[in-house]
């Protein structure tokens, strides 16, 4: 699953207040909509075209250094950049992820990539720069603590809290400004990607003795796919 791989038990299925169809952002002082970018249309088509000309590119692992530090902004919003995005997407169906950040095939820059669905089991595909988590009330959201897992954490599972509701601003690959929100599996998907490029994995989010075993399931199992070495 994604940068991220996520268990689906113990889910808690829930519906944005009134559809959610748009946030509130306060911008000059004035309240003003924000609109969320509809990433559900033509899902396959544009997963396809991104993993076609794209190269599938190998999964860096915890303990690479480039997964423990926050990543550059993406400043650029050029060839280089589409052709990267075209890569993370092929590298992602690679590894049967359903998310994934640039540093998790060794770049150094706040972009990930993601063909997830949702607990309604809607499919949502998109690719966001510079993402910056909402902080969003408690009432807007609950904590959902299925087990998730990680691209670069390969074959380890373990249970971890995080809000069932998650918004993610940014831009698109071509820097446009995006808001994009998720719900169930989608919102920690959101957040799980967000971390990679601040420099956290989902195991520092757990304790002492989870985050030992978690890495001792990896130490015991055999990637499924291509990594990179640790020197």
């Amino acid at each position: 699953m994604p940068g991220y791989a996520v268990g689906r038990t113990n889910q808690v299925a829930r519906k944005a207040n009134g559809g959610m169809a748009q946030q509130q952002q306060e911008i000059s002082g004035e309240q003003k909509p924000v609109e969320f970018m509809d990433d559900t249309r033509d899902c396959e088509a544009r997963e396809n075209a991104h993993r076609e000309r794209g190269t599938a590119r190998p999964i860096t692992v915890v303990g690479n250094p480039v997964l423990h530090k926050e990543c550059q902004d993406v400043t650029s919003f050029d060839e280089e950049l589409a052709s990267l995005v075209d890569d993370m997407f092929a590298s992602q169906r690679a590894a049967e992820g359903v998310g994934l950040a640039a540093n998790q095939i060794g770049v150094d820059l706040k972009v990930f990539v993601y063909d997830c669905v949702d607990d309604e089991g809607v499919r949502h595909v998109g690719a966001v720069c510079n993402p910056v988590l909402d902080e969003l009330p408690a009432e807007s959201r609950s904590l959902d603590d299925s087990n998730e897992g990680c691209l670069s954490v390969p074959g380890a599972y373990e249970a971890l809290a995080r809000p069932d509701y998650a918004v993610v601003r940014g831009r698109d690959a071509e820097g446009k400004p995006v808001a994009i929100e998720g719900t169930g599996y989608f919102a920690r998907c959101l957040q799980h990607e967000t971390d990679h490029l601040y420099g956290y994995l989902y195991i520092d989010r757990l304790s002492k003795r989870e985050r030992k075993d978690a890495l001792r399931q990896m130490a015991e199992g055999t990637p499924r796919y291509e990594t990179v070495p640790n020197d």
